[in-house]
């Protein structure tokens, strides 16, 4: 028992985000509160990206672009793959799944990948970095403007269709301030880096700060009694087919097309993430009016399940037996 526990032990963010939730259902936010927790959110929301654009090196994006194969397999993956799965979910609505769940799921799947976890898990299982840092952030950078048009495409016929306000919401809120980080790296870029461990709890405080709101809203309008039991444990399977049947893909594709092992590993973990970080602000912007503490819980619950299964799935990569020849060839973190 305490051998399962200790791999199911959750991360300190997602331990925190279950406690916003819990705290939201017991102590929602209402009324001028709700107005004023709307406006601190959308500044830590801009700041956030702002810190994002000036701590993304472009010198690991400009270095990466030539491995083209494995970028473009990988962006397949997070904005093809993953959206045609998700939409097979629609036979399950409205007698298995809600339409709100629904969306959540189509919404999850046509987010970018992680940045940070991409990564990490990369240079865990010894795969190559240097791509995981170009493909992780083009998608990252593809993904502000990709991921709002096939919201508007998908989710059209659903409720979730994407408006003139909510792209100019997207370009104010999310795209310019991350472009003015970007122009502003040269002069903030080395800074960001020496500080990248506290700023990652800027990040994090943003996301908890969306969380809160949109559960607190959805708990005013009753979300705990509108939420069948078995609505959530469809999703909770929907979200652990989904993530194995795009683990499954990339490793076997990225096989027949006779990648290295080192590659391969980039493709599975890049391929293979839904970035909370982007979607929670997104969906805070997208579905404004709707009901937002719904449609992030499929995502909530996806980035624990990747979390989980994938750290389980670089540490049997980094197990495997290393011959000196491709011991030498493993690139190194700081590449």
């Amino acid at each position: 028992m305490s051998a399962l526990l200790a791999r199911l032990r959750l991360d300190p963010f997602t331990l925190a985000l279950l406690t916003v939730v819990a705290t939201a259902s017991l102590l929602p936010v209402r009324g001028a509160g709700a107005q004023v927790l709307g406006i601190v959110t959308d500044i830590a929301i801009g700041v956030m990206f702002f810190l994002y654009g000036a701590r993304l090196p472009r010198e690991a994006v400009v270095s990466g672009l030539t491995h083209w194969r494995l970028h473009v397999l990988v962006l397949v993956s997070t904005f093809v793959l993953f959206p045609v799965l998700a939409l097979g979910a629609s036979v399950l609505v409205p007698h298995f799944l809600s339409r709100d769940l629904y969306v959540g799921i189509v919404y999850l799947a046509v987010l970018p990948s992680t940045v940070q976890s991409s990564i990490a898990f990369t240079s865990i299982a010894r795969g190559n970095v240097a791509a995981a840092i170009c493909s992780a952030s083009a998608s990252n950078l593809i993904g502000m403007v990709l991921t709002p048009v096939m919201v508007g495409l998908l989710l059209s016929a659903h409720g979730g269709g994407l408006s003139l306000h909510a792209i100019e919401s997207i370009a104010a809120q999310l795209f310019l301030p991350f472009v003015a980080g970007q122009l502003l790296r040269p002069w903030l870029g080395r800074w960001a880096e020496r500080n990248r461990k506290l700023l990652s709890y800027t990040d994090r405080g943003s996301i908890l700060l969306v969380v809160y709101g949109a559960f607190s809203e959805a708990v005013v309008g009753g979300i705990w009694h509108q939420l069948p039991v078995t609505d959530l444990l469809v999703m909770v399977a929907l979200d652990g087919v989904l993530l194995a049947l795009v683990l499954t893909v990339t490793t076997l594709v990225s096989r027949a097309l006779g990648f290295s092992k080192e590659d391969e590993i980039t493709i599975v973990f890049c391929g293979s993430k839904k970035s909370l970080a982007s979607g929670v602000p997104m969906a805070n912007v997208l579905f404004a009016g709707q009901a937002i503490g719904v449609i992030v819980l499929p995502l909530m619950l996806f980035h624990q399940i990747q979390l989980m299964a994938c750290a389980a799935l670089a540490r049997r990569y980094a197990a495997r037996v290393q011959t000196p020849a491709n011991e030498s060839k493993q690139p190194a973190l700081a590449a």
